[in-house]
């Protein structure tokens, strides 16, 4: 493995769907040293809960200290890993859906194993619930509010509720003085 040449902790992009990117995104999670930091930029329609619960998961083990930046959508099983980063950023163009979880199973079942698939998910979607609450800092009845029947809640939103600071995009130096983009100069050639 080469040296990063970079200074500052490293940055990581969730982008599209979780199930897809897991093995890239896990592979970087656990070249950080427990305890150390990196920034996750975060554009996801969510993907497998049981992806979304890993990558949660190794943050939390390792004692990870990421900063989460929504820099489109964080949707659905995106909001856990989300909710592990220890400091949460979005702009007011963020968007975050919270819903009941959707599980399925593309395997054909029988009716004992449909049974208990049932009777597992249903404890599942409780705890797990419970959990993205707890770790967004709100009682379970607060995220319920958005959960059921599933809400898409803006940035300036969450960070109006205290659970992540709000990036205005207009101090970035992005913009003129009178509001307009900043045009970047032509380079000749």
């Amino acid at each position: 493995m080469h040296q990063r040449e970079t200074e500052g902790p490293l940055e990581i992009s969730l982008v599209g769907d979780l199930t897809d990117n897991e093995t890239e995104l896990t592979d970087k999670l656990l070249g950080i040293e427990p305890g150390g930091e990196c920034t996750l930029y975060i554009d996801s329609p969510g993907g497998s809960p049981y992806c979304a619960v890993s990558l949660m998961t190794l943050i939390l083990l390792r004692g990870l200290r990421v900063t989460g930046i929504v820099t489109g959508e964080c949707s659905s099983a995106a909001l856990w890993p989300y909710a592990a980063c220890t400091r949460r950023m979005v702009t007011p163009y963020s968007v975050l859906l919270f819903h009941p979880m959707k599980w399925q199973s593309e395997e054909h079942v029988g009716l004992a194993e449909a049974a208990e698939w049932a009777r597992h998910f249903g404890h599942l979607e409780k705890e797990m619930d419970c959990l993205l609450a707890e770790l967004f800092g709100l009682s379970s009845s607060e995220m319920d509010k958005w959960i059921t029947p599933g809400r898409y809640v803006l940035g300036r939103e969450l960070a109006d509720a205290g659970l992540a600071e709000l990036i205005d995009l207009r101090k970035l130096k992005l913009f003129e003085s009178n509001g307009a983009p900043r045009r970047r100069k032509q380079v000749a050639q």
